[in-house]
């Protein structure tokens, strides 16, 4: 399930003031088609092979509720994936391709779409409306057991939407909202269906996997095929036990991973669930602000008495940057700061990096340091790409164009914006949404903060 806690976590919102009246200008520019990322280039996993077989066991031997799953299940044989609904996206059918074509040459599923009734994955495209009125925290979801939305609302409390109840899986569906960017159904496409198919549980301990609730990877990293694979391993079939599935996936992972067998084992302690609580509770606007400090507090205190000096305290850092923002700006990119440097020292963090650098950016130009914006950006431009984040992408080149501007290079300033808006228009959905990022970044001029602020 992709969670809507995390769903504005990444904004600029607190950083900008109200009044940008006088910026209406940067947000008049005509829109240009939307872009799209070309080949995928996802990065082999950088880690030890006993660490990814405990990370595999228990992201397939438990629930994101914490519930044990007690045997293992997969699909056994060719899967077949249906797209329905009312209101598709232009974009979907081209990312759906995408990524089954993934799923077939890096994970070695045989998986393919069909328009017939009878296929095992069936993704099914919703009001949002309808979906929250159901499930109000989930941005999309996947069950097993029903093909479509009215079977899945007449068994909601029964036991065969149960996925500890499985033996094997043979039918899921994928719920998808409707009316929502690009990017948002691509990055559900991808969490759901790779759920679907194999891993049930999100790690927060994983920084280099789409199976984690902080929601930083957005499409299916190396580690998550890395992972799939081994789940349709010959070696494995469903009904085997945890004990069984350990026993084979050593020899599993140095077939499949032979790097992993040379790399020494990072020392990882499992998460608490009062930590994963007091980070959605921190998260959740439900919350007063001095509630939710009180709560990534608490989650820090949670990692520093763990010992964790991995992603889990780095986005602690991160969160408490965010909860300051608007307020006391100096605590808050001291925050950033410190996570910034906690993601450095992690093999696969770049793209966290991109995130902290987003903001970085912005405070530069609250400050009138067009230089250093550019240069925060310019530091994370490759991860955004590489990651197929356009919606990061598209506010870093955004924030550049701001700090060009703010040099006095308006000519490389427009260019580097107008190359922005076909990434936006994915990343964000709606001209509106597009024009209301520019106007948001052009807020961050030291006048319009000052004044605004």
């Amino acid at each position: 399930m992709r969670s809507i806690v995390f769903a504005g976590l990444f904004a600029l919102s607190s950083c900008a003031p109200t009044n940008t009246n006088s910026v209406t200008s940067r947000a008049a520019v005509d829109m240009p088609a939307v872009k799209v990322f070309a080949t995928p280039r996802p990065r082999r996993p950088v880690r030890s092979n006993r660490e990814i077989a405990r990370d595999f066991m228990d992201l397939t031997f438990r629930l994101e509720s914490g519930r044990t799953v007690p045997v293992f299940t997969r699909f056994e044989g060719p899967i077949e994936v249906r797209l329905s609904g009312d209101d598709l996206p232009a974009t979907i059918t081209r990312d759906l391709e995408t990524l089954l074509r993934r799923l077939r040459n890096e994970a070695g599923i045989p998986i393919s779409r069909t328009d017939t009734d009878n296929a095992q994955i069936n993704i099914e495209i919703i009001p949002a409306r309808q979906l929250k009125s159901l499930v109000p925290n989930a941005a999309c979801f996947v069950v097993p057991g029903v093909a479509t939305w009215d079977a899945y609302k007449k068994a909601r409390r029964s036991d065969a939407l149960d996925w500890t109840q499985l033996q094997t899986r043979s039918r899921i569906a994928v719920f998808l909202p409707s009316g929502t960017s690009p990017q948002e159904i691509r990055d559900c496409l991808h969490e759901e269906v790779a759920q679907g198919l194999g891993p049930l549980n999100d790690l927060y301990r994983l920084s280099d996997s789409t199976f984690n609730d902080d929601n930083f990877h957005t499409v299916l990293t190396g580690f998550d095929m890395l992972i799939l694979r081994a789940t349709y391993a010959p070696e494995l079939r469903s009904g085997m036990s945890p004990a069984q599935v350990r026993a084979r996936l050593p020899a599993i992972l140095a077939r499949l991973n032979p790097r992993g067998q040379g790399i020494g084992n990072r020392q990882r302690t499992s998460t608490p669930r009062t930590w994963s609580d007091a980070v959605t509770t921190a998260l959740s606007r439900r919350s007063s602000v001095p509630a939710r400090i009180k709560s990534i507090n608490e989650a820090m205190r949670i990692a520093q008495a763990e010992g964790w000096t991995d992603a889990r305290s780095a986005l602690g850092h991160f969160i408490k940057g965010r909860l300051h923002m608007g307020s006391d700006n100096a605590r808050a990119f001291s925050h950033f700061r410190q996570a910034d440097a906690i993601y450095a020292t992690l093999p696969d963090a770049a793209l966290q990096r991109a995130h902290v650098g987003v903001h970085m950016a912005a405070f530069s130009l609250t400050q009138g340091d067009g230089e250093a914006a550019v240069a925060w950006v310019d530091r994370h431009l490759n991860a955004a790409q590489t990651s197929e984040n356009a919606a990061l992408l598209a506010t870093l080149m955004m924030l550049k164009a701001e700090g060009l501007s703010q040099q006095g290079r308006a000519s490389a300033a427009q260019l580097v914006r107008v190359d922005s808006l076909g990434w936006a228009r994915y990343g964000f959905g709606t001209e509106k949404e597009v024009s209301a990022r520019l106007k948001e970044i052009a807020s961050l001029s030291p006048q319009i903060w000052r004044s605004g602020g």
